[in-house]
């Protein structure tokens, strides 16, 4: 029994290194694992369980977290230049991208869909000859590596358009990797096609009180991360009834975990229906100051409202790269990347074009720092601070606590996204659905400004918004900006929002704000309908002679590849 245990702790160990050594290659240079490694080692549950692990672990690995930041945010009209900024980083700042940029490389999104496609693969022949594991244990194991790897491939074509598409693992010597190019509308069918496949087998809930293992409710894919995945991708596709199908699914399970919870405490404090959608407060019953959405969502993390998110502690090995790195959490700099003036300045006189005074959202996430506006969302753990009679920046008496690591959690998807995906899927079906749309928009946006009772007004009106399709959608993109700014989402809503409209006009028009040097050559350069795709990594065109440069970065030559 020993000697077996050695030998399987051996191919353990050969697994792993293979993995290891593929994360410091491109897509193309992956390793195949070995046959007879594999025969040894794919005989029990244990084993998959070890593999779909390292599947979450390679998401939160700081090569794809960065990735996810910058593809996601640097872009938008969210960010600009910090202090110590890393040249790479700041060459896309300036819209200076190039093929030799590291940050175009993949090759760790892919490590992810190999190992999503291995467990995928070998779930089934484990399950067949291990009577521990369960086929319900297989299935779920299978949605869980569907959802990453969908995950993984909605994050590429979101950044590169086309992109190589496979759910074959890489386990054979004589298998060929050089993959041409899918496009973006077959992949995102496939995307959908195989999530649909597998959404009734994810676990719905793995605990359903508050014991202190709930928070795999939102850090592990559950039915519901597949529902909001669905949901967005719907959105991309077009298909809104599919995406408001999706959306409903969602918020009427947070519907029945909240009657759950009234049920089982009589009052809950921290919650209320906004609506009939239950949101957590800015200012909890009983308090005096606003400051615990913050605390709960980003602060605590794995909130009520939480969908799916990466998970990080304290003492964890592994770190939150894109948090401590960029947006930094120290209390004497303002980290790597700010917000521009447009977004931050002057919230608190009433003067700001995009917040109002009241709005929680821009206090608890910037702070002027040296003449700019450091970025504090995820950094602090902890705010208070009061949006009544509020005429300057004292006057919000704003007492914060800071992180000392990057322990904050990432997150992908939480209840207010659902509510606004929705509300951008019944604006394009037509006026007659203007109305239900606001009321979502409007219900995200009363939280913020704790608007809860007839003491506070709203501070929007559907009347200022109904007249055109123009005028909703400008007003749905505004809201998404202020409650998931910096969370790696705006440059994607841009992304969209120009796949739609057949050109880059919008876009150029809200990611010039930012820009206070080159402004004109800035725009110019934007209105290349294949600018707002990254370029492939040079290293990549070097390897699969089958990729083909996005037209926006083809240098006509062999010039930039042999830098």
């Amino acid at each position: 029994m020993m000697i077996n245990r050695i030998k399987k702790l051996r191919t353990l160990c050969i697994l792993f290194a293979l993995c290891v050594m593929s994360s410091c290659s491109d897509f193309l240079d992956i390793l195949p694992m070995n046959e007879v490694v594999l025969e040894n080692y794919w005989t029990e549950k244990g084993d998959v369980t070890s593999v779909m692990n390292s599947c979450y672990e390679t998401l939160e690995s700081g090569d794809c977290l960065v990735r996810m930041g910058v593809w996601g945010e640097l872009r938008s009209d969210n960010l600009r230049i910090g202090a110590n900024v890393p040249n790479e980083i700041n060459e896309i700042l300036k819209e200076n991208l190039l093929p030799s940029n590291p940050m175009c490389s993949w090759s760790r999104f892919y490590e992810a869909i190999n190992r999503c496609n291995t467990v995928c693969h070998y779930a089934p022949q484990v399950q067949a000859i291990d009577p521990n594991y369960t086929e319900e244990e297989m299935r779920t194991n299978v949605a869980e590596a569907t959802a990453i790897r969908t995950l993984c491939y909605f994050y590429l074509i979101r950044t590169f358009r086309d992109v190589p598409y496979t759910t074959q693992p890489s386990i054979d010597d004589s298998q060929e990797y050089v993959i041409a190019a899918t496009p973006f509308d077959d992949v995102l069918d496939s995307l959908i096609i195989g999530l649909e496949k597998v959404k009734g087998d994810a676990v719905r809930r793995y605990y359903t009180d508050d014991s202190a293992n709930a928070y795999q409710n939102s850090c592990k894919i559950t039915r519901a991360a597949i529902y909001a995945l669905l949901a967005d991708l719907y959105l991309w596709k077009g298909d809104w009834d599919n995406s408001i199908k999706y959306c409903d699914l969602v918020i009427d399970q947070k519907r029945e975990q909240y009657k759950e919870m009234v049920d089982r405490e009589g009052n809950v404090n921290n919650i209320a229906l906004f609506g009939d959608i239950p949101m957590i407060l800015e200012k909890p019953v009983g308090s005096t100051v606003c400051g615990n959405t913050y605390n709960e969502i980003f602060g605590e993390g794995n909130s009520f409202e939480s969908i799916f998110e990466l998970y990080f502690r304290t003492g964890q090995n592994q770190q939150n790269t894109w948090v401590s790195n960029y947006f930094g959490n120290n209390t004497n700099t303002m980290g790597r990347l700010s917000a521009p003036d447009f977004l931050a300045k002057d919230v608190a006189l009433g003067t700001n074009s995009v917040f109002k005074k009241t709005d929680g959202r821009i206090y608890e996430s910037t702070e002027l720092s040296n003449s700019r506006y450091a970025i504090t969302k995820f950094t602090r753990r902890s705010v208070s601070y009061s949006t009544q009679n509020v005429s300057s920046e004292k006057d919000l008496g704003l007492v914060s606590s800071r992180r000392s690591s990057g322990d904050a959690n990432w997150i992908f998807y939480r209840l207010s996204d659902m509510m606004l995906i929705k509300a951008e899927a019944l604006i394009q079906k037509g006026a007659e659905y203007y109305a239900p749309a606001f009321t979502l928009i409007n219900a995200v946006n009363k939280r913020a400004n704790d608007v809860t009772t007839s003491a506070r007004s709203d501070t929007l009106k559907l009347a200022d918004y109904s007249d055109s399709k123009a005028s909703m959608e400008e007003l749905l993109m505004a809201e998404r900006q202020r409650e998931f700014m910096f969370e790696g989402k705006r440059w994607f809503d841009l992304v969209r929002l120009a796949r739609r409209d057949g050109d880059n006009a919008r876009l150029i028009s809200l990611t010039s704000r930012k820009y206070i040097e080159n402004v004109n050559a800035i725009k110019i350069k934007l209105a290349d309908p294949n600018i707002i795709y990254f370029p492939y990594a040079k290293s990549e065109l070097k390897v699969n002679p089958l990729l083909k440069q996005n037209p926006a970065f083809d240098m006509g030559d062999d010039s930039e590849l042999t830098k």
